[in-house]
């Protein structure tokens, strides 16, 4: 990583921003004017829960960020893939995480690590080795969510934008967010609490910043995410576009130790109507119930067994917090 942690220059006052290799005030942290993520969006970042003792500058080991290493694996995974860097470490990058963590002194927190180009020019670059890239850490308080939307569940809208299985970076998670975010918005002013994104073959992706699980018959399902893809008769199948969750990859986990097998297949919107219960996962709030499909009930409209007890279990494995996507 080309920024280290060693090197760091604590600076007085509560400190919420790790920028490559410094501690500072949000009111100090400045990117250059020429990083190519502002210039070019290219960039990954991670978005992750962390709770500490709630003592300002307390000991980073006492700072616990839920799921750290598969976080950081997803980030370094995705900036090999993606040719945007060959040289990150996550050790480093955990040291820097905790380290950020444990300045403001946060009882529970919302962290994003984000990953850019730095002042790579691609166009005049052949390797993607010896640049450095930038590295920003935010720390925040983490938002706590309303009961009622767990308690009542919440309901989704269909989104018009569409995911494209051939693009190379679908499934990664990159700083182009901004259809999603426009669907979000969508959403919101028609009083729901997330949007489907679906394939341009018209298969469920999940919500926009969350994936998709649907209950049947006892049974979870969930679409085929990047890395899951079946290989047939030798030939690989198509990619897909969906993001391998961390929270997704929990909630299995878990659904496993209470006897509940999960299927991974493409799903239809038929598949999505037709299920028992429906819920949607992310960093931030862990297992969300939705109970309608624009103005179509799921199930009887009302949160399922199932999906009440995985998010128990969620919650009492590590609490919530605040994100964008998984």
């Amino acid at each position: 990583m080309g920024a280290g942690v060693g090197g760091a220059s604590l600076r007085s006052g509560m400190t919420s921003v790790f920028l490559n290799g410094e501690l500072l005030d949000r009111d100090d942290a400045r990117v250059s004017a020429f990083d190519a993520g502002l210039q070019h969006g290219v960039g990954l970042f991670e978005t992750m829960d962390a709770t500490g003792p709630g003592d300002p500058g307390c000991d980073p080991g006492m700072v616990r960020v839920r799921r750290l290493d598969e976080h950081l694996e997803r980030l370094c995974s995705s900036a090999a893939e993606l040719g945007l860097s060959d040289d990150l470490r996550s050790g480093p990058l955990g040291e820097a995480v905790r380290l950020v963590v444990a300045r403001p002194g946060l009882a529970r927190a919302r962290v994003r690590l984000t990953l850019t180009g730095g002042d790579l020019n691609l166009l005049q670059t052949t390797g993607r080795s010896g640049h450095t890239p930038t590295v920003l850490i935010q720390v925040q308080p983490a938002t706590a969510y309303p009961d009622e939307m767990f308690e009542r569940g919440v309901g989704v809208t269909i989104a018009d934008a569409r995911a494209n299985p051939l693009d190379p970076t679908a499934g990664h998670k990159t700083l182009n967010y901004w259809q999603r975010l426009r669907e979000l918005q969508r959403a919101a002013g028609k009083g729901a609490g997330e949007a489907l994104m679906f394939q341009v073959t018209n298969h469920v992706c999940g919500g926009c910043v969350s994936n998709l699980f649907a209950v049947k018959d006892g049974t979870l399902v969930t679409p085929i995410a990047r890395g899951e893809e079946a290989s047939e008769d030798g030939k690989v199948a198509m990619p897909s576009p969906v993001l391998p969750g961390i929270t997704r990859a929990e909630v299995i986990e878990i659904a496993s130790g209470q006897g509940v097998g999960c299927a991974r297949r493409m799903l239809t919107i038929d598949d999505v109507l037709d299920a028992d219960e429906v819920f949607l996962t992310n960093s931030s709030w862990g297992v969300l119930p939705a109970v309608r499909v624009e103005a179509e009930a799921i199930g009887d409209g009302a949160v399922g067994e199932l999906t009440r007890s995985l998010r128990e279990a969620w919650v009492g494995v590590g609490g919530e917090g605040e994100g964008e996507g998984d």
